[in-house]
């Protein structure tokens, strides 16, 4: 009975083992992906190839017989702004400000900190990507006014950042599986509607925005994995349940 016992603990040791290196190697794989795709697409922009493609996604937006103006009656305008903000510094430093806190509070040290890092670092490689690449912005009648570069979408990066670094944490300490597929869910629904909200308003080419998801989300990925890494190895704590 004795010897039982240990050969099931020791084959669910194996399982659990074999089960999280094969989950680090898929996130490693879906990162280098979405660098790769960031790479092919700023290639492509420096290149000029992506402005037939920019150019026909910007026009949908628009009024065929005045592209200074969007699509859509003025309470869609309005509601498009709202949704952006959510992609701000602003509101993502009130919310991430927010998150770490309550996680310092409740003793959740590791994924403050994980948050912190992500977020922080995001936004100091989004600066200097869009300084480095310095793309001007679409020559169309926007919604508001922009004191950055085109080239990768601020907005669209960061939210996906933030939202799917959350959305990660949400996911770790909810007790059934579908409130963890529901957190994974809104987190990339939100960083989606952000995005496309960048497109209506003509601050952005589409191939900004791809290049912004793309790597806000390899960027976010990344930070995880590594956390995940850490909790394994007992330099972090463990911020909630096994996933």
């Amino acid at each position: 009975m004795l010897q039982n016992l240990v050969r099931t603990r020791q084959y669910q040791a194996l399982r659990d083992f074999v089960k999280a290196e094969a989950l680090l190697l898929s996130g490693i794989v879906v990162v280098s992906g979405l660098v790769l795709g960031f790479l092919r697409l700023a290639d492509e922009m420096l290149e000029g190839e992506t402005e037939a493609f920019d150019r026909a996604i910007l026009m949908l937006f628009r009024d065929p017989a005045d592209i200074d103006r969007v699509i859509g009656p003025p309470w869609m305008q309005e509601m498009v702004r709202d949704v952006t903000a959510l992609g701000s510094f602003a509101f993502l430093g009130l919310l991430v400000s927010g998150v770490v806190i309550y996680l310092f509070l409740a003793r959740m040290r590791g994924a403050a900190f994980l948050v912190l890092t992500s977020v922080l670092g995001g936004t100091l490689l989004s600066t200097l990507l869009k300084m480095s690449y310095d793309r001007p912005r679409p020559d169309l009648t926007t919604m508001s006014h922009q004191f950055t570069a085109s080239f990768p979408s601020g907005h669209a990066m960061l939210s996906a950042v933030t939202f799917l670094t959350l959305g990660a944490i949400l996911a770790q300490l909810a007790p059934t599986r579908a409130l963890r597929i529901f957190s994974i869910g809104a987190a990339i629904f939100l960083t989606l509607i952000v995005g496309t909200s960048r497109l209506y308003m003509g601050v952005h080419f589409p191939s900004d925005v791809l290049a912004g998801w793309c790597l806000g989300a390899a960027w976010a990925l990344g930070c995880s994995l590594i956390a995940f890494w850490l909790q394994r190895r007992g330099k972090v704590e463990q911020s909630g349940p096994a996933s």
